[in-house]
C-alpha cells in the first residue's frame, strides 16, 4: 500500500474496492452520505475515501488530450443568487469549460471538463493546450475569448449562435450542450451543489466516469 492512495489507512482494502465499485458504476454519481451508508462507515470516512478517488481520477486524465472533431463551450456551475446580477461575473457562479470529442459517426466519445479563472484569450489558450492535441478542429461559438483556440495550434470554427434558448439548440453544438445538462443534474440530484473548493474533483470524477463508460467491466 505503500505509495499509494491507501498509504497509512487503517480500512480494510475490500472497503475501498467497494467504494470504487460504486463511485464508478454510477451515472450520476454518490454522495458520501450515502456512500457512507453503503459502506458502513462514517460520512466522514466515506468523503475522505471519494475525495482520495476522484484526486486519482483527476491526475489520471491529466495526460489524456482529446483530438479530431471537438465541441467546446463556456459555461456556469451555480445558480442565481437572491438580489444579485444576472448572466456573466454573477456571484456564486464558477466559470467551466466543457469539450466534448467526437467519433466518425459524430456521436461523443470523450469529453473534458475544467475549470477556469475568466473567460479570456490567453486563458483560453493555455487551457486548451493542456486539453486538446494540436491540430484537432474546435468548433465554439463566437465568444472573443475562444480566439485563443487558434492561439494553441487548432483549428478555430467560430460558430455565431446570439444567445438564449435558440443558442442552446444550436446542432452543432448538440454534445456538449447535453454533457453541460448532465453533469448540473447529476450535482443537483447528488451533491445539492458543490463548492468552489471540490468543483475541480467533482467535475474530474464526471469526466472520468463518462469517458470509461464503454468498459464497466474493467
Amino acid at each position: 500500500m505503500a505509495g499509494t492512495i491507501f498509504n497509512s489507512t487503517k480500512l480494510p482494502l475490500t472497503v475501498w474496492f467497494r467504494a470504487m465499485h460504486l463511485i464508478t458504476q454510477t451515472k450520476q454519481g454518490i454522495s458520501s452520505i450515502e456512500l457512507g451508508r453503503r459502506l458502513g462507515v462514517t460520512q466522514t470516512t466515506a468523503w475522505k475515501i471519494k475525495t482520495k478517488l476522484a484526486e486519482a481520477m483527476r491526475l489520471t486524465s491529466e495526460a489524456e488530450r482529446l483530438d479530431g472533431d471537438i465541441e467546446m463551450d463556456d459555461a456556469y456551475l451555480g445558480g442565481q443568487r437572491s438580489g444579485g446580477k444576472r448572466g456573466r461575473g454573477s456571484p456564486g457562479k464558477r466559470p467551466i469549460i466543457v469539450a466534448v470529442q467526437k467519433d466518425e459517426k459524430g456521436r461523443p466519445r470523450r469529453i473534458k471538463l475544467r475549470r477556469i479563472a475568466r473567460f479570456k484569450r490567453p486563458r483560453v489558450k493555455s487551457l486548451t493546450k493542456r486539453i486538446i492535441a494540436p491540430g484537432a478542429t474546435v468548433v465554439t461559438d463566437g465568444l472573443s475569448c475562444f480566439r485563443g483556440v487558434a492561439d494553441a495550434g487548432c483549428r478555430h470554427v467560430a460558430i455565431r449562435t446570439g444567445s438564449g434558448r435558440r443558442a442552446a439548440q444550436h446542432p452543432a453544438f448538440k454534445w456538449v450542450n447535453t454533457m453541460l445538462g448532465n453533469i448540473k443534474s447529476a450535482i443537483v440530484g447528488t451533491c445539492r451543489a458543490v463548492t468552489k473548493k471540490h468543483v475541480v474533483r467533482t467535475l474530474a470524477e464526471f469526466e472520468w466516469r463518462f469517458n470509461h463508460r464503454v468498459d464497466l467491466d474493467g
